[in-house]
Order: C-alpha cells, then sequence, then structure tokens
C-alpha cells in the first residue's frame, strides 16, 4: 500500500470562538432584560425598543460570523463595532440625562464587550486596543465627563481585551512551534526508517562488492574501489538527515498545520506469528529455540522485530565472517517478546559500536536500536572480548499500538 499524507490542523482558538458566541447571545438577552425592567424610567423607550429589536437579529444572524476566524472578516468587525458604538450614543437619545448622570447603563451594556473581544481573538492585542479605545470614547461622548464608574468601566474593557488578544497571539506562535517539532519529529522518523532500509540493502551490497573486488584484483578491484567510496557518500547523506520545509497556515488564526507521512495500515493484516517472520533466519550456521505456541505480534512490531533480528546476523556474518555460529532464543513473556541473538565472535571491542556511529555506519544504531526504540521497545548489546556478542531485543505486547493509534489521538 502507498503512503499517505496525513494532515492535522491544530487551533486553541476556537473554544474562544465557541465562548464569544455564547456570550453574544447571553449579553443581548441581559440587556434586553435590564431595559424591560426600567422601561418606564426612560424618556423615549421607542428608541431602546427599535434598538433592542434591532441588535436582537443582528445578533442572532451574525453568529455564523463568530463562530471561526475565517467568517469573522474585517468588514464584519467593523459593522458590528459600529453597532455597538451607535447604541452607546443612541442613551442619551433614548434615556433621561438625569439617569444617565446618575450612572445607568448604556443601551448596548455589556453586549459592547464582544464586539471588542471579537477584534482581539481575529487581530491580536493591537487590534484590541484599537476597538477599546473606540469605545472608550464613545462612553465617554455619551456621558458628557469622565466619571469614576465610566473609566473604571473603560479600562477593564481595555486591559482585558488587550490581554485576550496578547493570549491569542502567544498561542499562536506556541502553535507554530508545536508544528514546526511535529514535522521535524515526523521527517527524523521517516528518514531513520530510510536509513534501516538503506544499510539492510544498499550500504551491504556495496560493500560486499568493495570486500569482493579487493580480493580479485585487477578490475574488479577497481570496481570495489569505486563501491567503497560509494558507501562512504551514502553513508553520509544518511548520517546527515534532512531537515523538513516548515509548513505554516496562510491565515495565522486559522491555526497551525502540521503534515507527516503515515506508513501503510496493517490493521487489516491482524497479529503476525513472529515465529514464521524468523525461520528463514535459520541455517546450519544459525539454530533458532523458540517457543511450542505461536507468537502473535501487531503486523508492523513482528516485522520491525524480525529485521532487527535479520540486521544482528548480518553484523555477524560482516564482523565475525561467514563460518560464525549463532543461536536466536524466542522467549514469549506475558507483557513482552523477547529474543536474543548470540554469537561465537571475539566480541566487539570497548567503543567500537561508538567510533561506527561517528563514521556513519548505522548498523546497531538504525538497523537495530533505532527500530526498537521506535517500538517502544528497547536493545541491549552485551559484548565480552573473546567470549562473542549476544544481542537482547524485547518489544512490549501491543507496540503498534504504542507507536501508531497513540500518535493519532
Amino acid at each position: 500500500m502507498a503512503k499517505r499524507e496525513r494532515v492535522m490542523r491544530m487551533s486553541v482558538e476556537q473554544p474562544l470562538w465557541r465562548a464569544l458566541t455564547g456570550y453574544r447571545v447571553l449579553t443581548v438577552l441581559y440587556a434586553i432584560g435590564l431595559f424591560a425592567t426600567t422601561y418606564g424610567k426612560f424618556a423615549r423607550p421607542w428608541v431602546a425598543v427599535a434598538f433592542f429589536a434591532f441588535l436582537l437579529v443582528w445578533t442572532l444572524a451574525t453568529l455564523p460570523k463568530v463562530a471561526g476566524a475565517a467568517a469573522c472578516t474585517k468588514r464584519f468587525l467593523a459593522a458590528d463595532l459600529t453597532v455597538a458604538l451607535t447604541g452607546i450614543l443612541l442613551t442619551r437619545v433614548a434615556d433621561s440625562a438625569a439617569r444617565i448622570d446618575a450612572g445607568g447603563p448604556t443601551l448596548p451594556s455589556i453586549w459592547t464587550a464582544g464586539a471588542v473581544l471579537a477584534f482581539a481573538i481575529k487581530g491580536g492585542w493591537r487590534w484590541a486596543a484599537f476597538a477599546s479605545t473606540l469605545v472608550a470614547v464613545a462612553n465617554l461622548v455619551e456621558r458628557g465627563a469622565p466619571t469614576r464608574d465610566t473609566v473604571h468601566n473603560v479600562i477593564l474593557v481595555w486591559v482585558a481585551s488587550i490581554a485576550i488578544g496578547y493570549v491569542v497571539e502567544v498561542a499562536r506562535a506556541s502553535e507554530r512551534t508545536l508544528a514546526r517539532a511535529l514535522e521535524i519529529e515526523a521527517a527524523t522518523r521517516e528518514r531513520e526508517r530510510l536509513a534501516r532500509d538503506i544499510h539492510d540493502g544498499v550500504l551491504q551490497v556495496l560493500a560486499m562488492v568493495q570486500r569482493r573486488g579487493s580480493a580479485l584484483g585487477g578490475e574488479a578491484a577497481e570496481l570495489g574501489r569505486m563501491a567503497g567510496e560509494q558507501e562512504a557518500a551514502l553513508r553520509t547523506l544518511v548520517s546527515g538527515g534532512l531537515v523538513p520545509v516548515s509548513r505554516v497556515s496562510e491565515d495565522a488564526a486559522l491555526g497551525a498545520l502540521v503534515r507527516a507521512v503515515d506508513e501503510p495500515d496493517d490493521e487489516d493484516a491482524g497479529p503476525l506469528d513472529l515465529r514464521a517472520l524468523l525461520a528463514p533466519y535459520a541455517t546450519a550456521r544459525v539454530s533458532l529455540s523458540e517457543p511450542g505456541a505461536p507468537v502473535p505480534l501487531d503486523a508492523p512490531a513482528a516485522r520491525e522485530l524480525a529485521a532487527a533480528v535479520g540486521a544482528a546476523l548480518d553484523n555477524v556474518r560482516v564482523h565475525v565472517g561467514a563460518d560464525a555460529r549463532a543461536w536466536i532464543l524466542v522467549e514469549d513473556e506475558p507483557d513482552a517478546v523477547i529474543v536474543t541473538v548470540r554469537d561465537d565472535g571475539p566480541g566487539i571491542p570497548e567503543g567500537r559500536l561508538a567510533q561506527a556511529e561517528g563514521e556513519g555506519r548505522l548498523g546497531v544504531a538504525l538497523s537495530i536500536r533505532g527500530r526498537l526504540r521506535d517500538l517502544g521497545g528497547t536493545a541491549e548489546l552485551v559484548s565480552v572480548p573473546g567470549q562473542g556478542t549476544e544481542v537482547e531485543l524485547k518489544v512490549p505486547k501491543g507496540a503498534k499500538d504504542a507507536r501508531g493509534k497513540a500518535e493519532r489521538r
């Protein structure tokens, strides 16, 4: 099956838009209820009735506009703020001067804050500062002179909207950083998988051609030399890694995009018996000891574990010799499967693995440890000079879920 690109969009803003939608509905009902309880005290109640009828229709009709950043356009924000400012200024026409001077609420009351918060969520703290400043000016004009209550309310809206706008900007930056980190992680995982495949196939063939060519001499020696050069170049490319291109949304308010390459799904294949995958490795020089009952593992985990065993045996053939003896022991524990590969070679000198990894020879680092790490397992290597090498591969039961399904939540 072909790989597929998985695209995820992350946005912490969507809960804010949902909260804003609820806030606008509740505050328009609150403003209407507040007016209804003081209807007889208004100098021109019909002005207030006309405004509230329009405000109710406007609020309900524009609910889709505040459902997300894409629908909340600059034109809508300007119109919405105009409605709020008009309601503030109409208060002096509908209400009596005595009630206004006594600190009576404006017609839209706290509904006005919803218009300012829409600016904050859409455009950040600068847009919030602009909208709250216009609201402050309208409130001062409606009052005729600054009062303690007016200044208190203006500062409250100003600080709250700017703070929310700033938080939104920080959240957007965090989303982009997280998206970048997830893409780098996905690209690194894909690079390591390709490196393992290359090591298991191409690099080993090139190394064999180099050795056989040098042994044969003549034109074959030249071919071996060229194969050695290509092997070194390919190892450098594999160990160097790739950095993915950063991908972000066209509109930052829409959230960050993450693109990752998924491996083909093996869910329909069901569990595989690990014994069947390891059986081809058994030869006259390689002994396989296994349980009498099947050793089921999820398909991806079983294949990767078998490939790690193959890589360990390849290391035995390359570094110990074609006549080396090796033993494979399979243990089916209640919570894990353990496969041990042991040889009768001279062992690995101390520090040799680190030196090989520095030279770009990643057989143990990627083909063995890398595979087990991706599965949530471990690969322990014990080597005593003169007493051979033992590699213990441990994979937890349900390893595919730990590596695959958990990442998609």
